[in-house]
C-alpha cells in the first residue's frame, strides 16, 4: 500500500508576504517600467488613431516619456539587451530603401508630384484658359469630336482640332505607330488639352504576347503611358483618356477589359495631368452591354449597330463627361 505524499511544513522562520507587500511589488514594477519604457509608451500613443484609447495612452505616456528623457535608463536597458536581437541594424543610416531595391536587381522609379491629382490632396489647381483642344484616337472618336467642337464653338474662342485615325490601334503599328503619331501631334500643335478615345481595333499580339493576359496588358499599358507622357508635355497639357464601354460581342469583351485595366495602370504616374474618364460606368455598368440606356428618364439608343461605337446620342453623353472634366481644369468650360 503506497504511502501518502508528505508535504513538509513551512518553516516558522519563513516570512509570509501579505497583500500589502504584493501591492508594493506591483507598484515598484510599474514605476520601473514607466522609467525604462516611458519614451516607447509615448511614441506608441502618438502613432495611434484619434480616440479615447489614444488619449489614455498619451496621458500616461507623455509624463512617462518626459521622465525617461531625463534619465538614461531607457538607453541603458536598450544597450544592455541589444545582444538578444540577432537582426542587423535596420534603422535609417542612409541607403536603406535604395540598398533594398538594388539587392533585387531592379530599379524602382521614384514617385513624383505628377502622380497626385491636386484634388486628392485638397488643393485645387489654378484654372487657366482653354485655347486649343485636340480630339484624337481611332473611329471611337467619331462623332464625339464633332460634338465637342460644336459645344466649344462661339464665344469660348477655343480651337478644336479633330484628328481621328480610322482603323488604327495601339496594339497594331503597321498602319500607324501611335508612339510616333502622338509625338508629331504635340510638337506641331502644342494643345492645352487632349481628348483620346481609342480601342475599337485592339487585341493584336505584342512582343510575342497574345491578348489578353497580364503580359499583353503590361505592354499595352507601357505604350499608353508613353503616349500619355508625350501628350501631357511635361505638365503643360491636360489629357482626358476615355475608357471603352463594353462591346456587344462576348469575344471582344476580354479585349476591352484588358485595355481599360491597362489605361488605369498607365495613368498612375501622371494623375496631376491625366484624367481617366470612365465610359463603362455610363454605358455598360458591371460590363453589361445595352443598345439603349435611360437618359433623363427616357430610354434612348446610344450605340451604333456594330455594338462597339457610340452614336450621336451616346457621344453627347460622353461629351458631358469630357466637358465636366474640362471645367475642373479650365476657365469658362463646363457641362451643358
Amino acid at each position: 500500500m503506497s504511502q501518502p505524499e508528505i508535504i513538509p511544513p513551512i518553516s516558522p522562520r519563513t516570512r509570509r508576504l501579505g497583500a500589502r507587500e504584493a501591492i508594493l511589488a506591483i507598484v515598484t514594477t510599474a514605476v520601473v517600467l514607466v522609467l525604462v519604457a516611458g519614451p516607447s509608451i509615448r511614441a506608441a500613443g502618438e502613432q495611434m488613431d484619434e480616440g479615447p484609447l489614444r488619449t489614455v495612452v498619451l496621458a500616461v505616456g507623455k509624463p512617462a516619456g518626459w521622465l525617461g528623457d531625463q534619465l538614461p535608463l531607457a538607453d541603458g536597458v536598450s544597450n544592455l539587451t541589444a545582444w538578444l536581437s540577432p537582426d542587423e541594424d535596420l534603422a535609417d543610416a542612409g541607403g536603406g530603401f535604395q540598398t533594398a531595391v538594388q539587392s533585387t536587381g531592379g530599379t524602382v522609379p521614384p514617385v513624383t508630384p505628377d502622380a497626385f491629382d491636386p484634388g486628392q490632396l485638397g488643393a485645387a489647381a489654378p484654372k487657366r484658359a482653354l485655347r486649343h483642344l485636340l480630339v484624337t484616337g481611332d473611329s471611337m472618336t467619331m462623332p464625339l469630336d464633332a460634338v465637342l467642337a460644336r459645344r466649344l464653338a462661339g464665344g469660348n474662342a477655343v480651337e478644336v482640332t479633330r484628328e481621328p485615325h480610322i482603323g488604327t490601334g495601339i496594339s497594331k503599328t503597321a498602319l500607324v505607330d501611335w508612339g510616333k503619331l502622338s509625338a508629331r501631334q504635340t510638337a506641331a500643335q502644342k494643345p492645352d488639352a487632349v481628348v483620346v478615345f481609342i480601342g475599337a481595333n485592339e487585341g493584336f499580339p505584342m512582343k510575342g504576347h497574345d491578348c489578353c493576359d497580364a503580359a499583353w496588358a503590361a505592354e499595352y499599358a507601357n505604350r499608353v503611358r508613353q503616349m500619355m507622357n508625350t501628350y501631357r508635355r511635361s505638365g503643360a497639357t491636360r489629357v482626358y483618356w476615355l475608357t471603352l464601354p463594353a462591346p456587344r460581342d462576348p469575344k471582344r469583351k476580354p479585349i476591352a477589359r484588358a485595355v481599360n485595366a491597362a489605361i488605369a495602370v498607365a495613368a498612375q504616374p501622371y494623375r496631376a495631368q491625366v484624367r481617366v474618364l470612365d465610359m463603362e460606368r455610363i454605358f455598360t455598368p458591371e460590363g453589361r452591354y445595352a443598345d439603349a440606356i435611360d437618359v433623363g428618364g427616357e430610354r434612348r439608343l446610344v450605340r451604333e449597330a456594330d455594338g462597339i461605337h457610340l452614336n450621336e446620342a451616346g457621344s453627347e453623353l460622353a461629351a458631358d463627361e469630357v466637358m465636366r472634366a474640362l471645367g475642373e481644369d479650365f476657365e469658362g468650360v463646363g457641362a451643358r
